[in-house]
């Protein structure tokens, strides 16, 4: 038996992780913030917003199968996908 008090699962990659954090699927600043969330660990969290503009997420990647079907996540969701990696350092500049 584990000593993990409870299973973190990321709602995109699928991987068990130590943390988890909430992705608003409609980005709070286009409406978002009272709608719908998914639990995602921090590198896909990150890489989310790296790729897509939150008005790209707030009407065509609102859902999380609409995300993990998103053409240009496909690379990073394959590498990730066996992966223990818990952080990933990027830099979130603002996308207009």
């Amino acid at each position: 038996m584990s000593n993990k008090q409870e299973e973190l699962i990321c709602e995109l990659c699928g991987r068990d992780v130590r943390s988890l954090s909430r992705h608003h699927l409609v980005p709070r600043e286009e409406g978002g913030r009272y709608g719908a969330t998914a639990e995602l660990c921090q590198p896909c969290h990150s890489t989310v917003h790296l790729t897509f503009s939150n008005k790209e997420l707030a009407v065509l990647y609102n859902t999380i199968p609409a995300l993990k079907g998103a053409e240009p996540l496909q690379k990073y969701l394959k590498w990730v996908q066996n992966k223990r990696v818990e952080r990933i350092s990027n830099r979130r500049g603002k996308r207009g």
